[in-house]
């Protein structure tokens, strides 16, 4: 009458339930809320190009195409650090095994502390842009153009500012404790969710401001 084998009842679940991360799935539905804020940003931004279009005829010849291309790539290439900071987070290597000029043994630690220099290198150029436009008499309050152009851009910034912030808050982590946690690399992976979501983000502000002239 009896065996090795547990009976089974109906109803009964026969192993474990496989759930998501809810930190991931949260940060995800989050991140959807902003993507409807920037889709917002660009809505008002093609409506008053549309309203005024001799504003855009008059100032688009003063952006620096070139500069704004290379502080582009800056971006991009941060998100290629932060990636490499995830694969290293996943398996649970929080800082690098050996000299710092070995990169190959680099953690999650350097990875994210050279993400933040080139998201750093990105908000200063940002800022230098602004002030030659400044310069050039486009301020936010100096016609429908330069409102519409430091709106989009600055709350970008701000979204970056935001993701720097972030990635100290992760670094920092990495130095208070001597075992690194899931929940620590949970939260690696979910800051490069954002700091790829500002990335995509700004892509298409630089071909819509940038290129679409």
């Amino acid at each position: 009458m009896h065996s090795g084998t547990p009976p089974t009842h109906p109803g009964h679940a026969l192993g474990p339930v496989t759930r998501p991360n809810m930190v991931s799935v949260g940060t995800i539905v989050w991140l959807s809320s902003e993507l409807m804020f920037f889709a917002g940003l660009f809505a008002m931004y093609f409506t008053i190009r549309q309203v005024r279009p001799d504003l855009w005829s008059e100032h688009t010849p003063t952006l620096n195409v070139p500069f704004a291309t290379a502080n582009t790539i800056v971006l991009v290439i941060s998100s290629v650090w932060c990636q490499l900071g995830v694969y290293k987070a996943e398996h649970g290597q929080a800082a690098r095994t050996g000299s710092l000029l070995n990169v190959s043994g680099w953690g999650m630690r350097e990875w994210y502390v050279l993400t933040y220099i080139f998201g750093s290198l990105f908000i200063a150029g940002q800022v230098y842009e602004y002030a030659h436009l400044v310069h050039d008499g486009i301020t936010l309050s100096s016609d429908g153009y330069g409102s519409v152009f430091y709106l989009t851009t600055g709350f970008h910034g701000m979204h970056v500012t935001g993701g720097l912030i972030a990635f100290l808050l992760i670094i920092g982590r990495t130095f208070t404790t001597r075992h690194y946690s899931h929940a620590q690399a949970t939260g690696a992976v979910v800051t490069s969710y954002y700091w790829h979501f500002v990335d995509v983000v700004w892509i298409a502000l630089f071909a819509t401001i940038y290129l679409l002239k």
